[in-house]
């Protein structure tokens, strides 16, 4: 304990925090939005608008900016926060009690800060007693009677000044990789547009002159977590982006389920997926390394290629991606629902495109990769520069909170 640290006083969180509760009668032709807490320390969030109809007798209260607010079934994993000026006029359920500060005692920043800490943390948990899975319901009074070193209140607002410039710097540097991945995809959209085209033209082919078809495994019930290393699991629709392949999105298959090693992947393949949102459906990709026991979906197929009329997978790899095939794929896509669209085997082999030679294949996959290599500095930069802000925002709350700063 640092000199500063020692003068602290230990107080019951119960001394500078109240309970508040504003019940509310529920107006069935009312429209209302409740909010949600995410775990890790990532704050509310608003649910969708719903019907007092819908919310039938659900006990609701309103939520005021400035409150406290916990998540008591997730609370012990950090579902904690502070309501703002946005959340003004949103209800929450009894799982999401509210407090205010006592005045004069208590920086609600400041505390909301020292649950992100192992320290908070487990007092958290401690106070959330053992129920099924991941749900520990925290007990309110045991809450309340938990005791923490508190520094004087310019203090504590001067600790939350210093956290938040730091968190001030991860969302600039979070922001400008975000800038540099749009300004890389509008390059190679401005590029593939450029060499390609944005339609169809005359001279193109259907894709099954160099696929023959493709292949899916099927999805059955699997377990809700990822496969563990020695286990077999089924890709999740997640697991092909553009040019990304994703082991980690997988589902566990569950034990003593018969295998199909024929829809195990393996490096080289060439995935598409046949289902996903309207950005995504029709994304591929090449499988690098990848962990051994994961299964195709019927939602992922695996491309076979004609042995009679060579292709380069990359070159058809940045193909698909063009504003051209991107065009083609959306306006074949099929589903009522607004988040996912389905592509079939056959309208995937119906596409259109350039019936380029194998050296203009090459000639293409070359320039794009260079293209790649100019913006990949700067990626690297931004992403170490990241990891680097990662590092130091925990650094900072160890030393506010052991009375360093």
């Amino acid at each position: 304990m640092s000199a500063e640290q020692s003068s602290w006083e230990l107080v019951k969180l119960g001394e500078v925090l109240r309970h508040v509760a504003r019940p509310l009668t529920v107006k069935a032709g009312v429209t209302y939005r409740e909010i949600g807490i995410r775990s890790h320390g990532k704050g509310l969030f608003h649910k969708a608008p719903v019907s007092g109809a819908a919310l039938g007798d659900k006990r609701v209260f309103y939520v005021e900016p400035g409150d406290f607010v916990l998540n008591i079934v997730f609370a012990w994993e950090g579902a904690i926060g502070v309501a703002s000026e946005g959340e003004r006029g949103m209800i929450a359920s009894h799982r999401f009690p509210c407090f205010r500060a006592v005045e004069g005692r208590v920086d609600l920043h400041y505390l909301e800060r020292f649950f992100h800490t192992p320290a908070g943390l487990e007092l958290l948990g401690r106070v959330s007693p053992g129920g099924a899975g991941r749900n520990r319901t925290l007990n309110r009074t045991s809450f309340l009677q938990q005791v923490i070193p508190l520094p004087p209140l310019r203090d504590q607002q001067r600790i939350v000044g210093e956290i938040e410039s730091v968190h001030s710097l991860l969302d600039d540097a979070l922001a400008r990789r975000r800038r540099a991945d749009a300004e890389v995809k509008a390059l190679r959209f401005a590029f593939l547009n450029a060499r390609i085209g944005l339609e169809p033209q005359p001279n193109w082919v259907p894709l099954t002159s160099v696929i023959s078809g493709f292949e899916a495994g099927s999805s059955p019930q699997c377990e809700a977590r990822p496969a563990s290393a020695d286990e077999w699991g089924v890709l999740k629709v997640g697991a092909v982006s553009f040019g990304t392949f994703d082991e980690r999105q997988n589902k566990a298959l569950p034990q003593g389920m018969v295998v199909d090693h024929r829809d195990e992947v393996c490096e080289g393949d060439f995935l598409v997926s046949r289902a996903n949102t309207p950005e995504l459906v029709g994304a591929c990709c090449i499988v690098g390394d990848v962990r051994a026991r994961l299964l195709l979906s019927d939602k992922t197929l695996r491309a076979k290629f004609r042995s009679s009329a060579p292709v380069s997978p990359a070159w058809l790899n940045w193909i698909l991606k063009s504003p051209a095939l991107r065009s083609q794929i959306e306006r074949s896509a099929s589903g009522t629902s607004p988040t996912m669209k389905n592509i079939s085997k056959a309208r995937i082999l119906a596409l259109l495109v350039p019936a380029h030679t194998e050296v203009e294949q090459r000639k293409l996959v070359s320039e794009v990769d260079e293209l790649d290599k100019e913006t990949e500095q700067l990626k690297r930069l931004q992403a170490r520069t990241r990891t680097e802000l990662d590092a130091l925002l925990p650094a900072i709350l160890n030393r506010a909170f052991a009375g360093a700063l």
